[in-house]
């Protein structure tokens, strides 16, 4: 395993978030502040609590996960979708550098800037609101999970698209309507006996239903389906990326 290669890719990565440290921190933070002002305050003073816990409580986890998994797919897929556009990409192949170390150094950067944005934002909630957190190392263990499965799909978002709309197609379209409709904001308790059938068939309502879980003790699906489905996730991630660096698949075709 090449480390120093590893080490090279992670400190560039990391380096970018420092130089655009208003639109990679900055902005997420007061998103979700706004979130706390517009969900906590108006729909919060109508729904008092939910499952017994506080309704401006009950939104964090899913205000958190929401941040992560935007800037796990944005920061991955940007990451390398930039040297392809300016054509570095090819240095990069050419060097003695393996796929894994590449994978590992754009999606290891990725990951930790997602997992410190929403380190941040579970500081300002406490300014906000009470929190508990009932079990803590699950709930660093949802957030590694979530971070790594989600930046594995930002690198093939960032491998797949053509150009820069394609690279924000995803995430706006696709990752942000799943993460509104998979219980971020409410139970699924709350909503009828068909639409609870839909909303099972969101991926997305595993992980937001799994990470609260490690909060409150309160889950919308059992924990370990949640664990096996981000698993699965993860697993269907690293095969596609696998298959598309033995086929240069949109890198040397």
């Amino acid at each position: 395993m090449n480390w120093h290669a590893i080490r090279a890719i992670y400190a560039f990565e990391m380096a970018r978030t420092f130089r655009t440290l208003a639109q990679s921190v900055v902005s997420p933070v007061l998103s979700t502040v706004l979130y706390f002002v517009v969900f906590g305050a108006a729909i919060g003073g109508r729904i008092q609590s939910v499952e017994g816990i506080g309704y401006g409580a009950f939104i964090v986890p899913g205000l958190i996960m929401l941040t992560l998994l935007q800037q796990s797919v944005t920061n991955a897929s940007f990451g390398i979708y930039f040297p392809k556009f300016i054509g570095t990409i090819y240095e990069l192949l050419s060097a003695p550098v393996s796929f894994v170390e590449i994978v590992i150094g754009y999606v290891g950067a990725a990951a930790t800037k997602a997992i410190a944005v929403a380190l941040i934002i579970l500081a300002t909630a406490t300014f906000f609101v009470d929190l508990q957190i009932d079990h803590p190392v699950w709930m660093v263990a949802f957030l590694l999970l979530t971070a790594v499965s989600f930046s594995l799909l930002g690198f093939i978002i960032g491998i797949w698209a053509g150009n820069f709309e394609q690279l924000q197609l995803i995430p706006l379209l696709v990752i942000t309507p799943l993460v509104f409709l998979g219980g971020a904001f409410y139970s699924v308790s709350m909503l009828p006996e068909t639409w609870q059938t839909v909303t099972r068939f969101n991926p997305v309502l595993y992980l937001v239903s799994g990470f609260r879980w490690s909060f409150f003790g309160v889950a919308d699906v059992p924990v370990g389906t949640s664990i096996a489905a981000v698993s699965l996730f993860l697993a269907l991630c690293l095969g596609l990326i696998g298959v598309i660096f033995r086929t240069g698949w949109r890198i040397r075709q």
